[in-house]
């Protein structure tokens, strides 16, 4: 009876009071069994069992209390002002990770930063001294016009929201966070919250200027300066933005399937867009005066620049494809981005070595260094977009197709005579092009698992297990990813530059190209110090096979009119 009544006592307690209440009904039953005969052993042996676990029981309630409480603790946002009453503060671990983080990333951003000192050298290097100036200008440009129209509304439209289950709602556009507006959060007494979003900004935005560069080389020597200005504030407030919403900014390429796209660092987002926009460009604008007639005026002025600038852009592209873990705080991380150095390192060696052997055989013996550092950027442009998802022996396979496939382009370009001064399509958009197909294709899942933006792991089903038949759908991602970017920037940039072209604003005169951009537009009119006055006779040489050439024209122009004049009399002659 006594038993009875304690046990039903327990029972209206809650969990830890009915555990007190049970333990000590347990020592009450096991004096009562010490006195006991020697008949009841088998159930004293029992209660016994049931001693234990109670005792099991009690240690998982701490367990499950111990939870709870950090449970609710973790609920409350981290501030970087300690606890309060909505707050808490950041664990040891948290603080850690976003340090690190914040560490890895800036100096990535300052690396891909760096690269436009390589650009810049490289197209300087291939055209002629007489326009260098106007070359370093438009790098200039991208930069700063780069940063303020990503800052304005660049951001907003790649990365803003709304976002519905980690997805863009509208899968096209974001329409948040517009000039900086949200990046920080603040409290009712004026303290200010920040977020890791200006850590992302910093380094998107060394993206963005990267694609606009592009542009700039290849429709150098001949394109107006204010007509380019404002091509590349559009291509960095408008065309680029809505590439990486669609893309890295989760909209519908990144749903558009089980797996979505995989473009890691960007061979069909930045060189690609960039890529395609310097050939309506270079189409748009024409052919450099005399580019065809006269080839060998347009070697490039400075090999030491192109070389230095490849180096450069080797160099910074460790910022650009390694720092695309966007994080460095775990093991995963850090194997992650060892990987992608490997494949970067080895892409662009083999990329070299494949252009360079191929100008050898076309040239019969001639060493080209040009077509060396071109080969190097082609297996670098071939591998961003799967260099975290291939192998070594992969990546290796990607860069020599990669460089076949520039040289392809670049011969294709010529034989059509479409004047692309540094082969900025031929490496940014052909190999481009070829390496976001290449990333789905080389996946080091197999052939018929994806891995893609999982990495050292396959893509998963619902059931949890490898997900078959992902291999597919992520070419079929990548194959749309290609398709998409080329329309997209093509149209808009007709759209931006024809109209200049129509009313003839877009294309420099010809005596401007004649005497070259740094005589006529910049202060000081030459690009080096120890540079001679433009010679005088080689002006008028210039000038005179200028001449003979309109002279030309207009003497065929006069005998196709002479030819029809006769059908013209008989025509006045039926008349009257």
């Amino acid at each position: 009876i006594v038993l009875a009544l304690l046990l039903a006592k327990c029972l209206n307690r809650d969990i830890s009071a009915a555990m007190r209440c049970g333990t000590r009904t347990l020592l009450i039953c096991l004096t009562l069994l010490n006195s006991s005969t020697a008949a009841d052993e088998d159930l004293r042996l029992r209660l016994l069992e049931l001693t234990e676990e109670m005792a099991a029981m009690k240690k998982e309630l701490v367990a499950v209390k111990s939870a709870r409480r950090l449970q609710t603790e973790t609920e409350k946002p981290p501030s970087v002002h300690g606890e309060s009453e909505g707050t808490r503060a950041y664990t040891d671990v948290e603080s850690l990770s976003i340090a690190m983080d914040s560490a890895w990333l800036i100096i990535c951003t300052a690396l891909v930063f760096y690269m436009q000192a390589g650009f810049a050298m490289i197209e300087g290097g291939c055209c002629r001294a007489k326009n260098v100036q106007n070359i370093l200008l438009k790098n200039l440009t991208d930069v700063c016009v780069g940063i303020v129209s990503w800052w304005l509304v660049g951001w907003g439209f790649a990365y803003g929201g709304p976002y519905n289950d980690g997805f863009k709602v509208s899968g096209f556009v974001g329409m948040e966070e517009f000039a900086g507006l949200g990046f920080y959060e603040k409290d009712g007494v004026g303290n200010i919250e920040p977020t890791p979003t200006t850590l992302n900004w910093v380094f998107q935005c060394a993206f963005c200027s990267a694609a606009s560069t592009i542009v700039s080389g290849g429709v150098a020597e001949r394109l107006n300066y204010p007509v380019y200005l404002f091509y590349s504030f559009c291509l960095t407030a408008f065309i680029y933005p809505v590439v990486v919403a669609w893309s890295w900014g989760y909209g519908f390429l990144a749903s558009m399937n089980d797996v979505g796209y995989m473009d890691f660092a960007g061979s069909g987002i930045v060189h690609m867009t960039g890529g395609t926009g310097a050939l309506v460009g270079a189409v748009l604008s024409g052919s450099r005066l005399g580019r065809w007639e006269n080839p060998e005026e347009y070697t490039p002025h400075s090999m030491p620049l192109i070389v230095m600038g490849t180096f450069t852009l080797w160099f910074g592209w460790y910022g650009f494809n390694c720092g695309s873990t966007l994080a460095m705080s775990s093991a995963a991380d850090g194997f992650k981005a060892a990987q992608v150095a490997m494949n970067t390192t080895v892409a662009a060696a083999a990329g070299g070595i494949t252009v360079f052997s191929l100008r050898i055989a076309l040239t019969r013996g001639m060493y080209d260094i040009g077509g060396f550092c071109n080969g190097i950027l082609a297996g670098l442009v071939s591998i961003t977009a799967g260099c975290a998802n291939v192998e070594v022996g992969s990546a290796f396979c990607i860069a020599i197709l990669g460089g076949c496939f520039y040289q392809g382009a670049s011969m294709t370009l010529q034989k059509l005579q479409i004047d692309d001064p540094i082969d900025a399509f031929a490496v940014h958009g052909v190999c481009g092009c070829w390496g976001t197909l290449a990333a789905a294709i080389f996946d080091w899942a197999g052939a018929d698992f994806y891995s893609g933006w999982c990495g050292f792991s396959c893509a998963v089903g619902k059931d949890g297990k490898c997900l078959e038949g992902a291999a597919y759908q992520g070419f079929i991602a990548n194959l749309c990813e290609v398709v998409v970017i080329c329309i997209w920037t093509a149209f808009w940039s007709i759209a931006v530059l024809y109209p200049f072209r129509s009313m003839g604003l877009l294309r420099a005169t010809d005596e401007m190209q004649l005497y070259g951009f740094d005589v006529k537009k910049h202060s000081p009119t030459k690009a080096y110090v120890n540079e001679t006055r433009i010679d005088k006779e080689e002006i008028r040489r210039q000038e005179a096979e200028e001449a003979e050439r309109i002279r030309v024209e207009a003497e065929k122009e006069a005998q196709r009119k002479k030819k029809f004049k006769p059908v013209k009399r008989l025509n006045e002659l039926a008349g009257g």
